[in-house]
């Protein structure tokens, strides 16, 4: 068994991985799930504010989310998620930016209806090449415990 409720650490940040963002990809992207003027074209996204073309955050989410997936769930006890509380997408990523991931547990807690889970509160953060932050989701997950009733550490409300 991987990654359990257990291994996680309330104020630990993780690297999840990094990937980076390609003009066909971009525009790929766009054509299916986002289609404004500059995630289509640099045409679109010269006369945008952004100046050039740029990745939907849309995209930029889901490229975190297949990150956390293959690099951080894997062979881990997650049950899914209940939902995002919130995402910010702080600076455009353009073509050829580099977006590296981190994702940092604020908090957990066993849950008190199904306690063979707990409820872990994470911060994921996307930085460019450049270090600066380009976007952040808030969101919760549900990670199986390793061994049930036993006494959790850490936990916070």
């Amino acid at each position: 068994m991987g990654l359990s409720y257990e291994d996680l650490e309330v104020g630990k940040s993780y690297e999840v991985g990094s990937h980076t963002f390609g003009r066909e990809e971009i525009v790929e992207f766009a054509q299916k799930y986002d289609p404004q003027p500059f995630h289509l074209s640099e045409a679109g996204g010269e006369a945008s504010m952004f100046g050039a073309l740029v990745a939907s955050g849309w995209h930029t989410c889901s490229i975190m989310m297949g990150m956390l997936v293959r690099n951080f769930f894997k062979d881990s006890t997650s049950m899914g998620s209940p939902g995002l509380d919130g995402i910010r997408w702080i600076k455009p990523v353009r073509v050829g930016d580099t977006l590296s991931m981190t994702n940092i547990v604020v908090s957990k807690r066993v849950s008190q209806s199904k306690p063979d889970r707990g409820i872990v509160e994470t911060r994921w953060e996307g930085r460019n090449q450049h270090g600066e932050l380009v976007v952040t989701v808030s969101s919760k997950g549900m990670f199986g415990l390793r061994h049930p009733g036993a006494q959790t550490t850490g936990d916070t409300a």
